[in-house]
């Protein structure tokens, strides 16, 4: 998406946060992180390099004063600043109880599109997703999804009309995606084969998924689709 203009925002929080920040820094994007905390402070604490990198580049914000430390409550209140920036909320995993399913209910109040990555019946992470494609959020399969609802912001400055999925993938996002099976592929095991830590493995793993190259497939596993 950062590759037609958009500007991704999310938590900093570990997992499909960071990716997105991290798959937005690497396509040379902006992306806008919302904190829970003190801007003075980050959490969690291990993404102090990526808050750098995203204040290089974009911006973190907060509502909470210097000072402010990480509390329970203090998540569904950014949740509402991050769906409230966004033109539409895309859920890429969650639980039947997760947080990220209260993030698209405000996301619907203010007005957002909301859309979702589907996954298997037998995968607990991808329940949340599913009942919110019953519900009619716009089921997400690649970024073309996505364009097609946010037309009216869709930018072709840098003429990517024209240019195929292939070309758009680094050498490192060709190297994960070559060691992904066309079977069940671990997380656990991409990680031991390629030596990268598993936030740079989902992030590169997020990207593929989006550009139609692999699926979500139940364990927490990917699967190579072309």
């Amino acid at each position: 998406m950062s590759l037609h203009g958009f500007v991704i925002t999310s938590g900093l929080a570990l997992g499909i946060d960071a990716a997105s920040h991290r798959g937005a820094l690497a396509s040379g994007g902006f992306t806008i992180a919302v904190a829970g905390t003190g801007l003075d402070r980050v959490y969690p604490a291990r993404h102090k390099d990526l808050a750098t990198e995203i204040v290089n580049t974009g911006a973190i914000i907060s509502e909470f004063p210097p000072g402010t430390t990480a509390k329970a409550n203090h998540f569904p209140r950014r949740n509402r600043i991050i769906s409230g920036l966004c033109q539409g909320l895309l859920v890429v995993e969650a639980a039947k109880e997760s947080g990220s399913l209260i993030t698209a209910r405000m996301a619907l109040e203010q007005n957002r599109e909301v859309f979702a990555i589907p996954g298997s019946i037998h995968n607990p992470l991808a329940r949340g997703c599913n009942a919110l494609i019953r519900q009619g959020a716009k089921l997400v399969e690649t970024t073309q999804d996505i364009l097609e609802e946010l037309n009216q912001y869709y930018q072709t400055d840098k003429d990517t009309t024209n240019i195929s999925i292939e070309s758009t993938l680094d050498l490192e996002q060709q190297t994960l995606l070559n060691h992904v099976q066309f079977s069940p592929t671990s997380i656990d095991n991409l990680i031991q084969i390629t030596g990268n830590s598993v936030e740079i493995i989902s992030s590169m793993l997020l990207i593929l998924e989006l550009q139609g190259y692999l699926e979500a497939t139940a364990g927490g596993c990917y699967m190579r689709i072309k």
